[in-house]
């Protein structure tokens, strides 16, 4: 297994002594899980405070739904509500703070406020001057497959090879990253759980996660709550803990090294266990950081 650093912007996250858990922060009126909990500033912040206390080793905020048929918001609302909420967490949380979007002016604003990484759920293509603004700033990003947007991403996705699409749109996010100067050791990939996916396609990704190692960055994996859980056990999204742990440990014995979740008290136990199994972390090094 390689031995990765991540460079937070002087935050370093050590991926190869255990997995890292990125906590979830929605404050977005419409996303699928969570939409609307956390609207309120004081309250997203109070949550963000909770997940860090529960072990989270990251914050990403969302200010936008990405939820299959979800419709774009504007950059100036994006902005409205990231602010107010990464100012205060910037001053109250230890841990690095990530900021989901795709749009370029809205990264450069949480990095000149400090944030420590950006996630781009477009993996660098829906805002061609993103990549040039994460490699002004030298900012750790996150480049996700997508196929189409999140508007009609599940409308009927289709593949002749799944594994070998999905392999080459991130190598090629990788690709534009360096070319436009930002360091490869500084590059995650995504391969976009239910973002355009078919059903067996979030399986079969999850399976095949060794296959993405080839590419040289490390592996994020967001299964939390999905609907390709809820489908096959015909559960709610507030039903699916097991299904998400069941996920995440295969996805970590397979080789991710941080997970995107919502429930981060549980699935810091779930990673604790499947790092133990995979042979990633050794029991001395686990309550070493307990």
């Amino acid at each position: 297994m390689t031995d990765y650093k991540l460079d937070c912007r002087g935050v370093i996250l050590d991926l190869s002594k255990r997995t890292q858990v990125m906590g979830i922060l929605n404050i977005t009126p419409d996303s699928f899980s969570d939409g609307g909990k956390f609207t309120n500033p004081d309250i997203a912040i109070e949550h963000a405070i909770q997940m860090e206390q529960e072990g989270a080793d990251i914050i990403d905020v969302g200010a936008e739904s990405t939820r299959p048929g979800s419709d774009a918001v504007s950059l100036e609302d994006e902005l409205n509500r990231l602010q107010p909420v990464v100012s205060e967490l910037l001053k109250k949380l230890t841990i690095p703070i990530s900021v989901d979007t795709y749009k370029a002016p809205v990264a450069e604003e949480m990095l000149k406020m400090g944030v420590h990484l950006i996630n781009d759920i477009s993996g660098l293509r829906f805002d061609a001057e993103m990549k040039n603004v994460v490699a002004k700033y030298q900012s750790p990003v996150v480049v996700m497959h997508i196929k189409g947007t999140p508007k009609n991403m599940q409308k009927n996705p289709h593949y002749k090879n799944v594994i070998r699409e999905v392999y080459a749109y991130l190598g090629d996010s990788v690709n534009l990253a360096t070319r436009a100067g930002i360091k490869k050791e500084l590059i995650v990939i995504d391969p976009g759980l239910g973002f355009g996916k078919r059903l067996q396609d979030n399986y079969e990704i999850i399976r095949s996660l060794r296959i993405f190692e080839s590419i040289g960055c490390p592996i994020l994996l967001g299964p939390s709550r999905k609907s390709f859980i809820g489908k096959i056990l015909e559960l709610d999204v507030d039903q699916r803990l097991e299904g998400t742990a069941a996920a995440v440990a295969i996805a970590i014995c397979n080789g991710t090294h941080i997970v995107r979740v919502h429930d981060v008290k549980e699935m810091k136990r779930v990673c604790h266990i499947a790092d133990l199994i995979s042979g990633k972390a050794s029991i001395e090094t686990l309550q070493s950081n307990q």
